[in-house]
């Protein structure tokens, strides 16, 4: 508790068990009607109906399995670097040993991504394609990066596509039921264009890459698109949040594929009764980058997340399933880093802004924090993606 902001701690009381008080709370057990228990070998899964939910949530199935396995890997990283609650890492960093956790955190996330490579390595015959998958903020631009440089090592030459550049122009973007742009549906990238580059390159063609700017939401005029052609032996990666959708490279067969899901799936624990939302770690990765990267200040970009989590329920988290290995992102230090990013950002959503709610209570999140200045974090570091270069 010697690092705890407020000289008020605020408590939680049912019956006669008491805990500390983290954001709003239910005034009686009738609000957490539809709420599940179920059982899951080794552990249990606790699901919480969404506010619009009409029908019975489903039960886990073997599905769900390699996503049960990333996170008790994390798991056990967290452990393996003495930081499993909020109050470790801040005692790590009051202690001088934060240096030595990001050196930790980001050693586990190199040994896995070289891991990855050498499954597709052992496939080297057969594998043409890398897709490349996950939510908004997941990290998968850097773990692309980091992965080419792990494939080199085993002798093959990555050809990096972006499924970001080819995004519709903004004015053209499909929009969601409240009129908003909808930049998570499918619909979203310029099918057909995308296509013809894929299917160009895997047959061996020169094509024009395309490159789109968020800032101005317009791709760039096709004179000034880099050309590229995919030699023999080369794999061709593909990054983007429909990554594993099955209706890119339709026509290629599964044996040609390699499937990778990347998310954020955080083990950081408040405490010993309460969780860090993996959501919410997402949310103030897509803040900083956004504001500093995109030309979004944290309104727009809390404004806009409720139809991001819509999309990624519809069109990114069914195809996980599918994926041959699974990447979790996540650093059990990123939060503390993302504070003095974060803070200042929050504080710029005006009083009266419909989403100064959510703001503070991400505000109220971030003060469980000691606040850490980036100087330790490597340059190819996830984080790096959403807090620039040092």
């Amino acid at each position: 508790m010697k690092a705890y902001a407020s000289p008020i701690v605020q408590m939680v009381e049912l019956g006669d068990y008491r805990d500390l008080m983290h954001g709003p709370c239910a005034p009686s057990t009738g609000g957490l009607r539809g709420t599940q228990v179920l059982a899951y070998p080794p552990g249990l899964v606790l699901r919480f109906p969404q506010p619009a939910l009409t029908s019975p949530l489903p039960q886990p199935g073997r599905e769900d399995r390699k996503l049960f396995q990333s996170y008790h890997e994390t798991r056990d990283w967290y452990e393996l670097i003495g930081v499993s609650a909020v109050g470790d890492l801040n005692a790590a960093a009051l202690e001088d040993r934060f240096e030595h956790v990001v050196h930790l955190a980001e050693a586990l996330h190199e040994k896995k991504i070289a891991q990855i490579a050498d499954s597709i390595h052992s496939r080297r015959d057969q594998v043409r394609l890398v897709c490349i998958a996950g939510p908004s903020s997941s990290g998968k631009t850097t773990f692309v990066k980091r992965l080419s440089v792990q494939l080199e090592v085993n002798g093959l030459k990555p050809l990096t596509l972006g499924l970001d550049d080819f995004y519709r122009d903004r004015s053209q973007a499909p929009r969601d039921e409240n009129g908003e742009y909808d930049f998570e549906r499918f619909e979203a990238l310029e099918v057909d264009l995308l296509e013809e580059t894929l299917m160009g390159l895997l047959a061996g063609e020169e094509v024009g890459l395309p490159r789109y700017d968020f800032e101005t939401g317009q791709r760039s005029h096709p004179s000034n698109w880099p050309k590229a052609r995919l030699n023999p032996g080369q794999l061709l990666v593909v990054e983007g949040i429909h990554g594993l959708n099955p209706a890119l490279a339709a026509g290629l067969g599964n044996e040609a594929r390699f499937r990778i899901f990347v998310s954020a799936l955080t083990q950081l624990r408040i405490d010993e009764h309460n969780r860090v939302f993996t959501s919410d770690a997402r949310l103030l990765r897509r803040i900083v980058r956004d504001r500093r990267f995109r030309g979004f200040n944290a309104a727009d970009t809390i404004m806009r997340w409720p139809s991001v989590r819509r999309g990624e329920e519809s069109y990114i988290f069914p195809y996980q399933d599918l994926s041959d290995a699974m990447f979790n992102s996540a650093l059990v230090y990123e939060t503390a880093v993302l504070r003095p990013f974060a803070w200042r950002y929050l504080l710029e959503v005006p009083r009266t802004h419909p989403a100064r709610v959510r703001a503070y209570e991400l505000l109220k999140f971030l003060e469980l924090f000691v606040p850490v200045f980036p100087d330790s974090i490597p340059v190819n570091s996830v984080l790096r993606e959403f807090i620039g270069a040092p």
